[in-house]
């Protein structure tokens, strides 16, 4: 290894330590912002643990992770650290979901050490719920909040903002993060939820996003991957193909959202979202015109990790949250998808980039792609899988 990734290691395995909580078994995002467990941010975490040789807390920490899963496989994006009542009617634990990474971490840590088969099974029942109540019609996989995305504010939304800014006499207004945060609170009352709590539905805002239904999509052939049972290698291959037929913008050469209730031209801005279906895709031309554009500066590529929007879209700003500064885990999940094509070239240059931006940024929520400006909660755990690449 280089002196810089020896320090970018280093400084990961102290970002985990200092944050594992022990009695809670896992390491929060950032003591003071986000004492809560993420879903997200946990599975990230794991593929960390692993990489900094030390998978059984990372095995312990996706097992706390899924331990909150309802009895009928759906995973909450948040186990609370107390009582709260923000997120639907449940106050111990959120009723919307998040990227179901837990199928690759589990993959990751197998690698390393044998897993209990009830930590298999519920990564098995939480695939399972999606299929079963959360696909349209045409068979994509679709959301009921922003949150659920992980990219709470990108600009793919912005049609539903807009819709909601009008409808509440703000559409001359300026865009801001408080304001948003009202249409986040908006959107829990207008959600369906079914008996155990798990949102099911929304009358205003439901959407099919590209880069959850390629994770989704990967999540399926991990699994089958891990297990050997092959159905779910089938699944990911029926819904890469689904994404290809239905989300493939030609002009943008990305995957795109969909837009089912609500929404409008937003789904199409292009964003780091529309590459990751380079994940599962087996069309090589449209993988290569994808990721193509981690490596054009005036797309993604930027010297301190990848810019979350296009640098040549109208909404792009290098500082603001989900609107173009660099995050960790979207870097990482880029690299898989370059990885699973041979991309040495990507898979170098974004371990690189990566590595400037932790140190730069000091592991930053996300960082300033340009400058390595660090931004939000500093520092956040999930930039240290940092160390797995």
């Amino acid at each position: 290894m280089t002196d810089n990734s020896e320090a970018a290691r280093a400084g990961a395995v102290r970002v985990l330590h200092d944050h594992w909580d022990e009695a809670r078994g896992y390491t929060y995002p950032h003591r003071k912002t986000y004492p809560h467990q993420w879903l997200w941010d946990s599975c990230f975490a794991s593929v960390a643990w692993a990489a900094v040789g030390e998978p059984e807390r990372g095995v312990r920490e996706l097992t706390n992770a899924l331990s909150a899963q309802f009895a009928h496989g759906f995973v909450p994006h948040m186990r609370y650290a107390f009582p709260n009542d923000e997120r639907g009617p449940r106050t111990d634990c959120s009723s919307f979901t998040q990227p179901p990474i837990f199928a690759h971490a589990a993959r990751v840590l197998a690698g390393h050490q044998e897993l209990d088969a009830d930590l298999i099974a519920r990564v098995r029942k939480g695939l399972e719920w999606l299929w079963a109540e959360r696909r349209t019609p045409d068979g994509l996989i679709f959301l009921v909040h922003p949150w659920e995305s992980g990219a709470d504010d990108s600009p793919r939304w912005d049609s539903w903002a807009a819709a909601f800014l009008h409808a509440n006499d703000w559409n001359r207004l300026r865009w801001r993060r408080w304001r948003w945060s009202r249409l986040d609170r908006h959107l829990v009352t207008q959600a369906e939820y079914d008996a155990d709590g798990a949102a099911v539905g929304s009358t205003s805002f439901v959407a099919a996003p590209a880069a959850f239904n390629a994770i989704t999509a990967h999540a399926a052939a991990e699994y089958a991957a891990l297990t050997g049972e092959t159905a779910w290698a089938d699944r990911s291959r029926e819904l890469a193909e689904v994404m290809d037929r239905q989300m493939w913008r030609e002009s943008e050469g990305l995957w795109s959202d969909v837009a089912v209730v609500g929404g409008g031209e937003s789904v199409h801005v292009p964003t780091l979202d529309g590459v990751l279906g380079a994940l599962v895709t087996t069309d090589a031309a449209k993988a290569t015109r994808a990721l193509d554009q981690l490596a054009d500066l005036s797309r993604f590529a930027a010297p301190y990790g990848l810019n979350f929007v296009a640098r040549e879209a109208r909404s792009y700003n290098a500082d603001q949250y989900w609107r173009g500064s660099a995050w960790m885990q979207m870097n990482y999940l880029a690299r898989v998808a370059a990885l699973r094509w041979e991309r040495t070239d990507l898979v170098d240059a974004i371990g690189d980039m990566s590595r400037r931006g932790a140190l730069k940024g000091r592991y930053a929520e996300h960082w300033n792609p340009q400058n390595g400006k660090g931004h939000g909660a500093i520092p956040l755990t999930w930039s240290a899988v940092v160390a797995a690449m």
